[in-house]
């Protein structure tokens, strides 16, 4: 196989040429360095914050796949992923999570030590993350706290420590995945049923369309009370509006349960996370 060929297997394998896995990731991060500092992140955290985001998505999309290589070949959205095509080897596509996680934490280590203490955690729920989906009724909450776990650490960062405001943003960002990846479970439920793959789309039940709407509504009830307790103004309050908007914009795609509306859904997340970074990052500039 020529050396191109590799590296476009390699891309795909850790979804590079699909984006949204890192929004999804990047979004919460930025929400917590932009209210730990105060609207004015130092531009040396903040890169590492993203680079290392880009990292760890792509090792957890590796890991994710090593994990599930025995169910994605009957599955038919996943089927022709390289792992599960047979075109890349387990060792090495676990040597590559390997070299991506290195990669990652080389660059924690330009930080304080809570900040790479807390690295570990992170590490540790993206690798743990996949395998949830055999015993968790609802293994997106797992992912929602895997995917969170840079509010923690962006606070550790700029301040020192981690509040317990922190901790409640965290709790807003598990409401908010499994609101978006209940959508996205939708997309796969009949074949997940049938390789006995949990996920919160057949925990819910007829009721999963209800159960996006209500973590949506949570995940941003939280994040409001965090921003009037931090003395937000109307820049933040209108993100938010504008993320409620669009978050009940959802229920228009999901309610008849198509399978295309639904990853439609699931990516238009990605512009919920971005309102609501708009809003905080403006209403800084607004209201320093």
């Amino acid at each position: 196989m020529k050396l191109m060929e590799r590296f476009t297997l390699y891309e795909k394998l850790m979804r590079l040429d699909k984006p949204i896995g890192i929004l999804l990731l990047l979004w919460p991060t930025l929400w917590a360095l932009w209210f730990a500092a105060r609207g004015r992140p130092d531009w040396k955290i903040l890169w590492i914050f993203v680079l290392g985001t880009v990292l760890m998505r792509s090792a957890g999309c590796v890991i994710n796949d090593y994990a599930d290589r025995d169910f994605d070949p009957r599955v038919e959205r996943t089927k022709d992923r390289p792992l599960a095509a047979g075109r890349i080897g387990a060792k090495e596509a676990l040597g590559l999570a390997a070299g991506l996680s290195l990669a990652a934490f080389l660059l924690v280590l330009a930080l304080n030590a809570l900040t790479v203490l807390l690295s570990l955690a992170a590490l540790a729920l993206a690798v743990s993350y996949p395998y949830t989906k055999r015993f968790l009724a609802i293994p997106q909450a797992y992912l929602g706290i895997a995917f969170g776990f840079g509010i923690p650490m962006a606070f550790a960062a700029v301040t020192g420590g981690v509040p317990w405001q922190a901790w409640l943003l965290l709790a807003a960002n598990v409401f908010w995945a499994v609101a978006y990846d209940t959508a996205y479970a939708m997309v796969d439920r009949k074949d997940d049923l049938k390789i006995g793959i949990k996920t919160s789309a057949i925990t819910f039940g007829r009721h999963e369309v209800a159960a996006v709407m209500l973590c949506q509504a949570v995940f941003l009830a939280i994040v409001g009370g965090l921003g009037w307790h931090w003395g937000r103004g109307v820049g933040f309050f209108a993100g938010l509006l504008t993320a409620a908007g669009l978050a009940a914009y959802e229920y228009r795609m999901i309610k008849e349960r198509d399978p295309a509306r639904c990853f439609k859904a699931f990516l238009h997340n990605n512009w919920v996370g971005a309102a609501v970074f708009a809003g905080i990052a403006a209403d800084y500039v607004l209201l320093p």
